[in-house]
């Protein structure tokens, strides 16, 4: 979105009624993720049966206000508004519909670049962009603030032995005696996730 990633991340999250549920996911997650300008991108989450249920990315500035993309990206209906209420009476400008889905542009770069025989390589956006995720998870799960460099040079393993599994490995992450995945415990456990 900046060109650049967040330097740090300031999270929360809760299990609030998970019933039957053996996972160690929270049902709520917020990240504040800050850039090295202070800057600041907020992500909300919830996966709680019978709550609102909405995708949405948008971004809130001093001159307006803009969609970055709905309903799981495609189509983002990305637009933009002259002030903080994003509605029609202020739309400033929309991408034209009907959009092309990013995920066969994303298909038709590869195959470009394989037929012309040009450089191609999301690995290192890919890499950079799970290492933001897993730092806000991080800080959710351990209730510390987590920096970019901290998570790049972690110690923990999210999954022990991925290097040596194959198909007929166990999982990394077993469940307990009773079934039930080990579960985050924010500011009891600060160095790794459960």
């Amino acid at each position: 979105m900046k060109g650049a990633w967040p330097v740090k991340a300031h999270a929360t999250g809760g299990r609030h009624y998970r019933g039957d549920s053996i996972d160690q996911n929270f049902d709520t997650y917020h990240i504040e993720y800050t850039f090295a300008d202070g800057t600041k991108f907020f992500y909300d989450g919830r996966t709680m049966t019978g709550c609102h249920n909405e995708f949405f990315s948008g971004v809130h500035g001093t001159k307006g206000s803009g969609v970055v993309s709905l309903t799981g990206h495609t189509p983002g209906k990305v637009r933009t508004f002259k002030d903080q209420k994003m509605d029609e009476a202020n739309l400033i400008w929309a991408y034209p519909q009907p959009e092309r889905t990013p995920y066969q542009l994303e298909w038709e770069d590869l195959v470009d670049a394989v037929r012309n025989n040009k450089p191609y390589n999301e690995v290192k956006r890919g890499v950079e962009a799970s290492l933001v995720t897993s730092m806000g998870r991080m800080a959710a799960h351990t209730g510390q603030i987590i920096t970019y460099d901290q998570i790049l040079n972690s110690g923990h393993e999210f999954a022990p032995g991925l290097d040596t599994i194959t198909a007929d490995s166990p999982a990394p992450l077993q469940p307990d005696a009773n079934g039930k995945y080990p579960i985050p415990e924010p500011g009891i456990k600060k160095d790794r996730e459960y």
